[in-house]
């Protein structure tokens, strides 16, 4: 049987791998810097618990608002091309809000660089179904790898290299416009040097009726909303995390520099399950049982912080980091539910779209309920929820079955 994949030119299969993993490191930066110095900043620009939890939850909000964008541009200017414009768009977001002198400038260029997130978020799958489409798991494993990493460091990093240029939060956002600098050059050697190859291999990104069934409308499709709400409730705690455990564990009476340091360790400990997590999904039909341990994990963590907070801090960041697995789970789930990339392409967009949408009350409803309560309980209790809510979810969206399996309704 011929494979319908793409054959890449001798050498750029490597290349075009590495120019992945780092546009994935510079799909977080721009977020987890915020929360690391999320209280210099609050007090920099005069923000409330309000504002503050607006800009917690812009990112999601910019993801579901401004994701469905990404596989139109693909299919007209391919996603090689619209990666390429992610990376400028994130430079150029970060190093602009630096300088921005009020909130509203903050919160317009901070979207700018999300919007180039958002684009990256949709189509990385994309570009793993077209160009590595008998390689998902570990292709999806390198790249979430890398985004791990690349929010792992820089919620390590952020507070004391802030510190080591004179505590000025404003240069301390900017220096990580850098890896969007080295991303965007090597994808403009990617672009140019694959330009022709891909104008002659280019296939429109639409849906098509294959042997295994028809793509209809994602909307009226059971196993892309499960996986829609499994991505959705995994996100909204994962943004709480990047947001606001640094400050939720100061107020527990954690040295600052140290409850930076354990939102590194949280995040850090997705590093290897990000690369490890993809393989095993990828081995199994049904991905529900590694969501049973992710959940547990997250659920115990949620109890922790309820009964010792501070105490058990190093423990609870450890178990949210396991909770934190099922990004590239979900991410997985993706490419695995969907047998073409026209599937994929739909399905991602319509699963972290709506995804997206359904996170961003969270890390708003955080700063809320902690300006209301001037207590983190309210908060933590809403965090277990979201806890119970993706593992349900991700039990339904692991099991054995295609977005291609539910013929659309006729009308």
């Amino acid at each position: 049987m011929k494979s319908n994949q793409p054959i890449l030119p001798r050498g750029f299969a490597p290349l075009l791998i590495v120019a992945m993993i780092l546009a994935a490191v510079n799909l977080r930066p721009a977020v987890t810097s915020l929360g690391a110095l999320l209280d210099p900043v609050i007090h920099g620009l005069e923000m409330n618990g309000f504002v503050a939890g607006i800009i917690t939850g812009v990112p999601p909000l910019c993801f579901a608002l401004l994701g469905p964008l990404a596989p139109r541009l693909a299919a007209k200017r391919g996603p090689e091309l619209v990666i390429l414009g992610a990376m400028g768009a994130i430079l150029a977001g970060i190093l602009l809000r630096s300088l921005a002198p009020t909130t509203s400038l903050f919160l317009l260029c901070t979207a700018l660089a999300l919007a180039g997130i958002a684009v990256g978020n949709i189509l990385m799958p994309v570009l793993v179904k077209k160009w590595f489409p008998h390689k998902i798991g570990l292709v999806t494993g390198s790249y979430t790898t890398a985004v791990a990493l690349g929010a792992a460091t820089v919620a390590g990093v952020a507070v004391p290299l802030n510190q080591a240029m004179g505590g000025q939060w404003r240069v301390g956002l900017a220096i990580w416009a850098l890896p969007a600098l080295v991303a965007l050059v090597l994808w403009v050697v990617i672009y140019f040097g694959l330009r022709a190859h891909i104008r002659e291999q280019q296939q429109p990104i639409k849906p098509r009726v294959t042997g295994a069934g028809e793509l209809g409308s994602m909307r009226k499709n059971p196993t892309a909303w499960w996986v829609a709400i499994f991505f959705g409730t995994q996100s909204s705690a994962a943004y709480i995390f990047m947001g606001w455990a640094p400050k939720i564990f100061s107020d527990f009476g954690v040295d600052p520099q140290i409850s930076g340091l354990l939102l590194a360790l949280l995040l850090g400990v997705g590093v290897p399950l990000s690369f490890v997590m993809p393989a095993l999904a990828g081995r199994f039909t049904n991905q529900g049982p590694l969501v049973w341990i992710t959940g547990t994990a997250g659920m115990l963590a949620v109890v922790g912080l309820l009964v010792f907070q501070a105490q058990g801090a190093l423990l609870w960041a450890i178990l949210l980091g396991i909770a934190g697995a099922n990004f590239p789970l979900a991410l997985t789930m993706i490419g695995l539910k969907a047998h073409t990339a026209a599937g994929v392409a739909k399905l991602s967009a319509f699963g972290q779209s709506v995804g997206y949408m359904i996170s961003f009350p969270g890390p708003f409803a955080v700063g809320a309920l902690h300006e209301i309560t001037g207590s983190w309980t309210a908060p933590i209790v809403l965090l277990g929820v979201l806890m119970v809510a993706q593992t349900v979810a991700g039990i339904q969206a692991g099991k054995p079955r295609y977005v291609e399996d539910h013929r659309p309704v006729r009308v």
